[in-house]
C-alpha cells in the first residue's frame, strides 16, 4: 500500500491511516512461520499506527489466526480441559473486567446460555499476558483476558454450521451481559489484539511466541484512529475483517440496516432473530459496523466473497473493460444493498479462505 513512498526519508512516510497485512500458505499448511512472518509485518507498520502524546500507548494492534489445534490441545490440557480433534471445539476470546466477581458472573451466564442452546462449555483459561510492557494509558484500562472452550455438538457439522451455533450464542450473551467484550468466538479463527504499539503485540501475548502455535492464515492490523477514540475493544481485527480507511457513508449504512430488520427473512434468521438482532452495534466504530453486517450476511448463508462484493462493489457502471455478466451481477445486488463507501481497503477471512478488497 505504500509502494510509492521513500521510506529512507522520514518526512515522506505517510502517517494518516491504518496499516494492514496478511500472510497465507497457499498449500494450506499450518506452521509457526506464518504467525512469525505476520508479526514481523505489523512490527514494520509503525508509520501506519497512532499513539498517544506520551508515545507509550498505541491506538491498537492485532492479529487474526486459524485456531491451532497443536497449541490449544496443550494449553487447554494445562487448565484441565481435554479437547477432541481439530475443529471439534470452539474458542471464545474475551475482554473482561478486572473485578473477579463480575468475571465469575459473566462466566456463569455464558455457561447457562450455552447449556440452554445445547452446547457444552468445557472450561476456561486465563490467557497469559505481560502487562509490564504496556504504556500507562493502556495499562490503566487493561481488561482481564480469558478464553473458553466449547465442544462441537454431534448435530452440528464442523466448520460453518458449528460456527453459526457459536454466533447465536455470542450474540445472545452480548445482549445479556454489559461490560464484556467478545473478541472472537469460532471453531476456525481467533483474534489476539489490544491497545498496543506495533512491537508490543508479540510481547504481550506469549501464546504468539509459542512454536506450537501454527496457522496457514495470519492477518495483522495497526490502528490509526479516525472517527472513534482508541480502546482495547476497537483495535482490529474484528471477527471477519481488518480495515484501513474510513467509511464515509456509515450513518446511512447503519440506518438502512436497521430499517431492513423488519423485512429480512431467512430460515436461520426466523429461528434466531430474537437472539441476534439488532445486526449492528451502534456504539462500534465504522469498521465494527461493517464487520457486524458482513458477519450477519455470512451467517445467513451468503458466501463471504459474495457478501464483500455486495457491500463494497467495484466502480462498475462506466467500466468498459468489465464483462457484461459482472456488470449485471453488481447491478442486481445494487437493488438490495447500498455501497459502504469511503477510502478503504480491507482483508477478510473465515479461517478457510482469505481475501482482500478496495473500495471504489
Amino acid at each position: 500500500m505504500d509502494a510509492y513512498s521513500d521510506f529512507s526519508d522520514p518526512a515522506s512516510v505517510p502517517h494518516d491511516a491504518c496499516g494492514i497485512g496478511g500472510v497465507v500458505n497457499i498449500d494450506g499448511r499450518a506452521e509457526h512461520r506464518t504467525v512469525d512472518d505476520a508479526l514481523h509485518i505489523v512490527e514494520k507498520l509503525d508509520h501506519r499506527a497512532g499513539r498517544d502524546a506520551s508515545g507509550q500507548t498505541g491506538d491498537g494492534v492485532g492479529i487474526m489466526l486459524q485456531i491451532s489445534h497443536k497449541f490449544f490441545s496443550k494449553a487447554a490440557s494445562a487448565v484441565g480441559v481435554q479437547l477432541s480433534g481439530a475443529r471439534d471445539y470452539g474458542v471464545g476470546m474475551f475482554f473482561m473486567p478486572q473485578d473477579a466477581l463480575k468475571q465469575n458472573e459473566s462466566k456463569k451466564l455464558l455457561e447457562i446460555l450455552a447449556h440452554k442452546s445445547g452446547l457444552n462449555l468445557l472450561g476456561w483459561r486465563k490467557v497469559p499476558v505481560c502487562p509490564d510492557i504496556l504504556g500507562r494509558r493502556a495499562a490503566d484500562c487493561m481488561p482481564s483476558v480469558w478464553q473458553c472452550f466449547i465442544a462441537r455438538p454431534e448435530d452440528a457439522e464442523a466448520g460453518f454450521e458449528f460456527d453459526r451455533r457459536l454466533y447465536v450464542l455470542r450474540r445472545e450473551f452480548e445482549q445479556s451481559c454489559d461490560g464484556i467484550y467478545v473478541v472472537s468466538m469460532s471453531s476456525r479463527t481467533i483474534v489476539y489484539k489490544g491497545m498496543f504499539l506495533v512491537g508490543q503485540l508479540r510481547l504481550f501475548y506469549p501464546d504468539l511466541q509459542d512454536e506450537d502455535y501454527e496457522s496457514a492464515i495470519a492477518l495483522v492490523h495497526s490502528r490509526f484512529s479516525t472517527n472513534t477514540d482508541p480502546s482495547w475493544e476497537r483495535a482490529h481485527p474484528n471477527r471477519f475483517i481488518l480495515h484501513n480507511g474510513e467509511i464515509n457513508t456509515i450513518r446511512g449504512n447503519a440506518d438502512r440496516m436497521l430499517t431492513r430488520e423488519e423485512t429480512m427473512h431467512s430460515d436461520f434468521l426466523d429461528r434466531n432473530g430474537d437472539k441476534i438482532l439488532p445486526v449492528i452495534n451502534s456504539s462500534g466504530s465504522d469498521s465494527a459496523m461493517l464487520d457486524n453486517t458482513l458477519e450477519f450476511m455470512y451467517m445467513n448463508g451468503i458466501e463471504l466473497p459474495l457478501a464483500v462484493m455486495m457491500l463494497i462493489p467495484e466502480p462498475w457502471k462506466n467500466d468498459k473493460w468489465m464483462s457484461s455478466d459482472k456488470k449485471d451481477f453488481y447491478h442486481y445486488y445494487a437493488t438490495m444493498m447500498e455501497p459502504w463507501d469511503g477510502p478503504a481497503a480491507l482483508l477478510f477471512s473465515d479461517g478457510d479462505i482469505m481475501g482482500a478488497a478496495l473500495d471504489r
